[in-house]
């Protein structure tokens, strides 16, 4: 899981990089001194040389410094900008003239002794950036037609890597950012954000062997937004603490469309592949109650073609997602956790489908899946606290315990037949033996197949599941389940009762 702390230093980053009425006039001082105070409150060492003439305050070699060791073994990120004017403009605004590159900085040594060290250079075209408002209640405003982001050099244990065999370029269109931050107990954080388009260009090749990789692509129509509170005085690498001392932030990512491509190659086999898809959006939050997180795709196509299988392979949906609902932090009572995934209208083309089907015996209708489940669970440590997670390694501790789960929804419909199912449980954890070390389970699961017996007998007839195979089949369903009211349909009661004994439809199986 991403590191929320980078996630803030990425936008204390962004916050150097991108007009409301003004409430009192600004300095360029009280900007620089937020700009300050921001960036150190997010873990960066902040060095530069100031000089005031007139209206005009002049940040002269800039940088902010962060330190890597408690993330990545041992290294720094340095942000490095040769100048940075602070202009009153006389109506109570500042313009910030902000130099058109920016050089980032990254040296890192792993925890086995290898070094690594690369350049990445961030242009700006014609950027326009002014800051209104009072000194503790600052709203920012960003333009540029153009931003763009090279890795201009690389270095691997004291080797230089050449662009040939590695290349990474990002360039962004059209960008406009707001961000309004209020200080008080904690940084109070509003932002927002439009980009015409993010394309990027990616290329690695092996060194020392004939493999290599090139991805390229494009996402377009992207919007976001965001607000939280930051802590003004907490270790940013320990966000167990920060959430502690009141972090928390929600944050919304749309986009209208996107797509790439992939090539790759290497002594084993070669391939290509490709994608496009009518955008998407993603949702996450994360506080003292939890993290959650949705994710969905829109009318999605993909595409690859391998040397080791050289048929195309095809497949589209029309929707993708999937959603985390997960406690963070410990605590003495129960709480709430959920998972779902969802597939809808997947298909698959008909050169795959003639693989396995080649007489059109079954449906070939778009299929769907749909999994909703949540639960309640007690969290016995800090999932962020590193000195916790270190001693649940070092002991083989359980992490929770597990009170309750429910299946909401299971829908499976594929191939001709469609698949149901709700249930509910709760879970003793005082009795790890009933179920050989398993919490005890109480409740039941209902499920209900719809042309399940006439998708068997597809599969025998296509030689795809032997008769005596199919046989046992039945039999399990035989067991397990009973006719329903419907054709071909078969229900099934799966209960847990008090005592531990499990019964299918009333039948006593264990």
């Amino acid at each position: 899981m991403p590191r929320v702390s980078l996630l803030a230093r990425s936008t204390a980053i962004a916050l150097c990089m991108p007009a409301t009425a003004a409430f009192a006039d600004l300095s360029g001082a009280d900007v620089w001194a937020d700009w300050k105070s921001y960036m150190e409150s997010n873990g960066y060492d902040v060095t530069a040389s100031e000089i005031t003439q007139g209206n005009t305050l002049t940040v002269n070699d800039m940088t902010l410094e962060f330190d890597l060791s408690k993330d990545v073994g041992d290294g720094t990120v340095a942000v490095t900008m040769d100048t940075v004017r602070f202009v009153e403009q006389g109506d109570g605004s500042v313009a910030m003239e902000l130099p058109s590159l920016t050089s980032i900085d990254i040296e890192t040594t792993t925890i086995d002794g290898d070094t690594f060290a690369a350049t990445v250079t961030y242009e700006q075209t014609d950027p326009v950036m002014t800051a209104t408002g009072d000194p503790d209640a600052l709203t920012y405003d960003y333009k540029s037609p153009k931003l763009s982001m090279q890795l201009a050099g690389l270095t691997v244990n004291g080797t230089p890597i050449s662009s040939d065999v590695a290349r990474i370029g990002v360039n962004m269109t059209d960008i406009a950012y707001t961000l309004k931050t209020l200080v008080a107990e904690l940084r109070n954080i509003e932002q927002a954000m439009t980009l015409g388009a993010l394309g990027y260009d990616l290329a690695f090749a092996d060194p020392e062997g004939d493999g290599n990789v090139k991805l390229a692509g494009e996402i377009t129509g992207i919007t976001a937004s965001g607000s939280g509170d930051l802590p003004t005085d907490s270790n940013p690498n320990d966000l167990n603490a920060m959430l502690n001392d009141g972090l928390g932030f929600q944050a919304n990512l749309a986009s209208v469309g996107g797509n790439f491509s992939l090539s790759f190659s290497s002594p084993d086999g070669s391939g290509t592949a490709n994608s496009a898809s009518e955008g998407g959006e993603i949702n996450i939050a994360i506080d003292t109650d939890g993290l959650l997180y949705n994710a969905m795709q829109r009318n999605v196509d993909f595409n690859m073609l391998v040397t080791e299988f050289p048929l195309p392979l095809s497949f589209s949906a029309n929707e993708v997602g999937t959603g985390i609902v997960m406690p963070l932090q410990k605590a003495p009572e129960e709480q709430g956790f959920g998972f779902n995934l969802s597939l809808s209208d997947f298909t698959m083309s008909d050169v795959i489908w003639s693989l396995f089907d080649p007489s059109g015996q079954l449906p070939r209708d778009p299929a769907s899946l749909l999994v909703d489940l949540s639960g309640k669970a007690k969290v016995l440590f800090d999932f962020l606290d590193p000195t916790q997670a270190l001693v649940l390694e070092q002991t083989g501790a359980a992490p929770g315990e597990l009170n309750a789960l429910t299946l909401n929804k299971l829908e499976l419909d594929a191939a001709g037949a469609k698949l149901t199912g709700s249930g509910d449980f709760t879970f003793d954890n005082s009795d790890l033996t009933t179920f050989d070390g398993v919490p005890r389970p109480l409740g039941g699961l209902d499920l209900s197949l719809v042309g399940g017996n006439g998708l068997l007998d597809k599969l025998v007839a296509m030689g795809l599941v032997p008769e005596q195979q199919a046989m046992g089949a039945r039999l399990m369903m035989g067991l397990f389940a009973v006719p329903g009211d419907a054709p071909d349909t078969l229900d099934s009661r799966i209960e847990i009762n008090p005592e531990g004994h499990v019964l299918a439809n009333g039948q006593r199986i264990r």
